[in-house]
């Protein structure tokens, strides 16, 4: 029973995708809709993504540096595996997680009350394809997703970079050197193309469970909770699949 009724909401779910782009709003109303979303989804996750980014990427060269135990090690590794950390996984992953819980719950309950409110009603009586109204916007505006990763990732080398060589425990030559070593060009494509997917799953799965909501103001809560989860539980599955399928 529970298999189905799960099958039965990812099928809502393509069903709703398809839906987003049909009948579209004029470009008139959705251009000020898309600036809109901008400001509320990317502006304001701006200042936690820096805040965060810095101090991990700080605690990422402390932690590295704090294990390199042996003297025969050379301590350019704090660099590499500061750079590592935070181009592969760190800021593509962790802070879409993050960005689950800030922008997703925020989605689901600016969406959730509207259906609560009956203004989506509203909307489709008037004739307003009322998904591609609130949807597609998000969409619009995440496609500037991969400036705020793009940003952690700087921000937390960067953070890195300061708590190992202010902390004394390397240099700053030495750290740079680390950041230099190896690199492979494509990790940086790898981190923006799982971006790019994990932005789609931020835009689409939060507002699935607030559109899709029963019930009254105690239920978009409820549904605020379980779009984190589920987009959460998304994002880890396919951060999987895209580091098999692109680094494998």
């Amino acid at each position: 029973m529970m298999l189905i009724r799960y099958l039965s909401q990812i099928g809502k779910y393509f069903i709703m995708l398809k839906e987003i782009f049909n009948k579209p709003t004029k470009w008139s109303a959705m251009k000020q809709l898309i600036f809109k979303e901008v400001d509320d989804l990317i502006i304001d996750s701006l200042g936690i993504v820096s805040f965060i980014s810095f101090f991990v990427g700080g605690v990422v060269a402390i932690q590295t540096a704090l294990n390199l135990t042996n003297p025969l090690i050379p301590k350019f590794l704090i660099g590499f595996a500061t750079r590592q950390s935070v181009i592969l996984e760190f800021a593509p992953t962790f802070i879409s997680i993050i960005m689950a819980g800030k922008m997703g719950s925020f989605i689901t309950s600016s969406i959730g009350t509207m259906r609560v409110t009956e203004q989506i009603d509203a909307l489709e009586v008037m004739g307003v394809n009322s998904l591609n109204y609130l949807v597609f916007p998000k969409i619009i505006a995440l496609l500037l997703y991969p400036f705020v990763i793009g940003m952690s990732m700087f921000l937390g080398v960067f953070g890195g970079w300061m708590a190992a060589v202010y902390g004394g425990f390397t240099t700053s030559f030495e750290f740079t050197t680390g950041l230099q070593a190896e690199f492979i060009p494509f990790h940086i494509a790898y981190a923006f193309i799982k971006t790019i997917v994990f932005a789609f799953i931020l835009a689409t799965i939060p507002s699935f469970h607030g559109y899709y909501m029963k019930g009254g103001a105690l239920e978009v809560g409820k549904a605020s909770t379980v779009s984190f989860v589920w987009t959460s539980v998304v994002i880890i599955l396919m951060n999987f699949i895209l580091t098999q399928l692109l680094l494998s």
